[in-house]
């Protein structure tokens, strides 16, 4: 499912691997530019993802914007139909809020009222996720309001591989991408990434482990806490398929239906609050294909419904990681 042009391959932490794409998307593409709060040398933003980029490229691709996220998202969007590439950094996803009239009135709309003569190849990076201790005004994942959003595209990587290649078909996408960064996984994943110009499909699952007694759907970091879970049951004789989403706007729900057939029970697991969550659309459908087929009801595991609290024995206890086990085993009776 997935492809690249260049055959070799070497360790990256996702935050490299992020700067990679960039770099690649720059040097393949001069309408690809890209826009956001102190994304110039030195710092390079928030997290140093833009380190070296401005010096390779120029303050003309590599731009400072001000404190405003709607100035970063309407100049977005703006030059985005005039017929370039960008990406646009929002630095922490709680912001998206702050620019939702340009992104899902304007943005996710304007190829559709269009018909389909304006296409918007914007590409919106924006990271979050609770543990980091960054507090309620910082940590929300909100992913559920932007799939419920019709345009747009919303994407959550969960390894660097899959960082740099799901990055890259969203910058080359001509509809408007929302690319979602779990801060977490910059400096806590490594693997190994194909160099090049290297492309996941977007719509397409990756099977993260093979299983048949349970099939735990996740995305993003709690991807790793299944395969943790699915590592410990291993060794009392439970074997757990696990799915990574990777892309939850278009979903491909081919990989999910063959995998829940196969094991007649599921469990869908992500960071954000269960109430309201994606992974209540995930279990709907799965209801709605497999009612006869399914052992028992498709469980949900999310964050705790509250804030993200800022103390972080709490903060520990509002991540779904603990809560993972209990409901597989309860499933599994």
């Amino acid at each position: 499912m997935t492809t690249a042009t260049a055959p070799d391959v070497r360790k990256m932490m996702m935050v490299d691997a992020i700067r990679d794409a960039l770099d690649v998307a720059l040097e393949l593409d001069e309408r690809v530019f890209q826009l956001g709060e102190d994304i110039q040398d030195p710092k390079g933003g928030g997290f140093g993802i833009h380190k070296g980029l401005e010096a390779k490229y120029g303050s003309e691709r590599i731009r400072c914007t001000p404190i405003s996220e709607q100035a970063i998202m309407g100049a977005a969007v703006g030059a985005a139909i005039t017929g370039m590439r960008p990406v646009a950094e929002i630095m922490l996803m709680n912001f998206l809020a702050v620019a939702a009239d340009q992104l899902v009135n304007h943005a996710a709309k304007l190829r559709y009222m269009s018909g389909g003569v304006t296409p918007v190849p914007l590409t919106v990076r924006t990271t979050t996720g609770a543990g980091m201790g960054f507090g309620a005004q910082h940590s929300d994942m909100l992913e559920a309001q932007l799939v419920h959003t019709p345009g747009l595209k919303v994407v959550v990587p969960s390894t660097a591989a899959d960082a740099k290649g799901l990055l890259l078909s969203c910058i080359f996408d001509d509809d408007p991408c929302v690319y979602i960064e779990m801060n977490n996984l910059y400096f806590g994943v490594s693997d190994d990434v194909p160099a090049g110009d290297y492309r996941v499909p977007l719509g397409s699952a990756r099977v993260a482990r093979e299983g048949t007694d349970l099939t735990l759907i996740s995305y993003g970091r709690q991807v790793n806490d299944c395969c943790a879970v699915a590592d410990r049951l291993a060794a009392e004789g439970i074997s757990l398929e696990v799915i990574d989403l990777r892309s939850l706007q278009p979903l491909d729900t081919a990989t999910i239906f063959n995998s829940v057939a196969k094991t007649r029970r599921a469990v869908v697991v992500h960071e954000a609050v269960r109430r309201g969550g994606f992974g209540a659309e995930v279990a709907s459908l799965i209801h709605s294909e497999l009612f006869d087929q399914l052992a028992g009801p498709v469980g949900r595991v999310g964050g705790a419904d509250t804030p993200v609290p800022y103390a972080s024995s709490l903060e520990q206890e509002f991540l779904p990681t603990n809560r993972i086990e209990p409901a597989v085993r309860s499933l599994l009776g």
